[in-house]
């Protein structure tokens, strides 16, 4: 049995993306066991893949507010990290702080070269420096890097390999909005989420809008104001939130990681880009459609619009309502035929 440690502390949508690849070095390795370091608010995804045999928390996020608050848990990791001798460590995300890790592990280093990494300096930390290209899809070039380390040809298959701890049931009549992400410039408007939960409760769907935080809290109870068929849920888990899109029809969803759970769970979602690409970063899944902006400026990849530097930029403003409805209709009604 040969062993391999993952470094992929976050984000949501950065480590999903990181599952296919798993997969298909397991198809091409059968005796490989992984373990995996990531970020404790994250630490359930890695255990939803057979691959995975030890997850390894961090908590770098608190750790930098007060390294020396935090020193005896720092400490703590690092005596964790260097217990075991690895045949592989590779850093699957590029950063320096995925670096830090990568280094302080035990075992040959792998990971991008200056010229494939987000942040070029490192590269400086690994054994084996690899080139994948950048005009590629995140998930694919996870896949390819990890097909480099291994020796094989990767494919195009996408297969999150997720062992399902909730029960998948038929789908209820019931749509999920993931209206919240972090960059402004990512928002979809405010009218527009309210349009479409009207029309839905034209169509007598329900629409359930999950929240993480206080101001997405807020902002889901002006969503669901004067809609009697929207609900806006309790707080959830991330396995909770699995088992919610599992079981619902359809999921609309902007540029966020909660998109990319969706689709890794086989449920159909809507995606809608403006300052972000599809291309590279969009949610893939079995049944994912993507409704892109057309306007020039778009995707600019800027946090804030540098246009108007209001929430709602014109990228996200110009996706409208009713051609998101129609999409999520012809995905309803193809799901009730079948």
């Amino acid at each position: 049995m040969k062993t391999c440690l993952i470094v992929k502390t976050s984000s949501l949508g950065d480590i999903l993306h990181t599952l296919p690849a798993l997969t298909e070095a397991k198809q091409h390795e059968p005796n490989l066991k992984f373990d995996w370091v990531i970020e404790k608010s994250f630490a359930e995804i890695p255990r939803w893949h057979e691959a995975v045999d030890e997850v390894i928390e961090i908590e770098i996020r608190k750790w930098r507010k007060n390294i020396f608050k935090y020193f005896s848990e720092i400490r703590a990791f690092k005596k964790r990290l260097k217990a075991k001798h690895y045949d592989y460590v590779i850093d699957a995300q590029g950063l320096l702080k995925s670096a830090w890790i990568t280094k302080t592990a035990k075992g040959i280093k792998y990971g991008l070269d200056k010229e494939s990494a987000r942040e070029p300096a490192a590269s400086f930390f690994y054994n084996k420096k690899l080139k994948v290209e950048k005009a590629m899809h995140a998930i694919i070039r996870v896949k390819y890097l990890f097909a480099k380390v291994f020796g094989y040809e990767s494919s195009s298959n996408v297969g999150y390999g997720i062992k399902y701890e909730w029960s998948v049931t038929q789908a209820k009549k019931q749509v999920v909005f993931l209206h919240a992400t972090t960059w402004s410039s990512k928002h979809w408007a405010l009218s527009h989420w309210q349009s479409l939960a009207k029309l839905l409760a034209k169509a007598d769907i329900k629409v359930l809008l999950p929240w993480g935080n206080e101001q997405e809290r807020k902002q889901a109870n002006l969503i669901a104001h004067n809609n009697s068929n929207t609900i806006v849920l309790e707080k959830m888990q991330l396995s909770q939130l699995a088992e919610l899109f599992s079981q619902s029809q359809a999921v609309v969803a902007v540029d966020t990681g909660l998109a990319h759970l969706a689709a890794a769970c086989g449920a159909p979602v809507i995606g809608i880009y403006g300052s972000t690409s599809a291309k590279l970063t969009g949610a893939l899944g079995k049944q994912v459609i993507h409704l892109s902006s057309t306007l020039t400026c778009s995707p600019c990849l800027k946090k804030v619009c540098p246009i108007t530097k209001d929430l709602f930029a014109p990228c996200e403003v110009s996706i409208a309502t009713q051609s998101v409805y129609d999409k999520l209709m012809s995905i309803i009604q193809a799901s009730i035929v079948h």
